[in-house]
């Protein structure tokens, strides 16, 4: 079977699409010896050597994993641990090379998936499929009526509007906040225009997925076969 070299990595779990398009792009692949320097070149899965870094990449795809992480504060969603601690070494027992699907900052915890399925996470983070993401978040500031206003406003993220996010109070200085796109940072620039300040942010649910009670922080679990057909 004859398929794009960029995806060809990506079900193997070496990146995500884009992530192996540009490892593509800067020349780290190789297809039965020679540089290949297109992410869209078309390798046959059964008869084609692909190397990545000069090692062999597996032929057969491996079973798909996906699991859900409660991710502590101070590890960030990256594989470049230049950048800090990596969510990738708490999930280093699981088995096989998982990717974070989306991202959650450094500062930031709660729920997130890793998986090695490459077409899972295009699905769950292309903004076209309108999955929604649900956030706690303990606030620092007064919130009142106009509090309220301006976190349900858009703002300009990298030249781009935002939607509206959806808000509501749920305790004195707790707020849930339900996002349908997730820009970068995009709820603490919310806050910091409002006048509030961010004390702690937790992801709580992904679509209708939710972050287990009995899931400790830092640790991780599967997903059974009936929360991934929920995604």
């Amino acid at each position: 079977m004859l398929i794009r070299l960029q995806s060809f990595l990506s079900q193997r779990g070496v990146a995500s699409r884009r992530g192996a398009a540009e490892k593509v792009l800067e020349g780290r692949a190789r297809v039965n010896g020679e540089i290949v320097l297109e992410p869209g070149f078309r390798v046959d899965e059964a008869a084609d050597v692909v190397e990545l870094d000069g090692a062999v990449v597996a032929s057969a795809a491996p079973c798909h994993v996906t699991v859900m992480l409660n991710k502590p504060a101070g590890y960030v969603c990256s594989l470049d641990r230049s950048q800090g601690r990596s969510v990738c070494d708490l999930v280093a027992d699981a088995g096989t090379r998982l990717l974070p699907v989306g991202r959650l900052d450094k500062d930031s915890e709660g729920l997130l998936l890793l998986s090695n399925d490459g077409g899972l996470i295009q699905k769950l983070t292309h903004p076209r499929h309108g999955h929604t993401k649900t956030y706690r978040v303990q606030v620092q500031g007064a919130i009142n009526g106009a509090v309220m206003k301006s976190l349900r406003s858009p703002i300009a993220i990298d030249g781009v509007e935002t939607r509206p996010a959806d808000v509501e109070r749920v305790g004195f200085d707790e707020l849930r906040f339900t996002l349908g796109e997730g820009r970068n940072r995009q709820i603490r620039r919310l806050c910091e225009r409002a006048g509030l300040r961010v004390e702690r942010l937790t992801r709580v649910a992904v679509n209708t997925l939710r972050l287990p009670g009995d899931l400790p922080v830092g640790r991780w679990r599967a997903l059974t076969p009936a929360e991934l057909e929920s995604l």
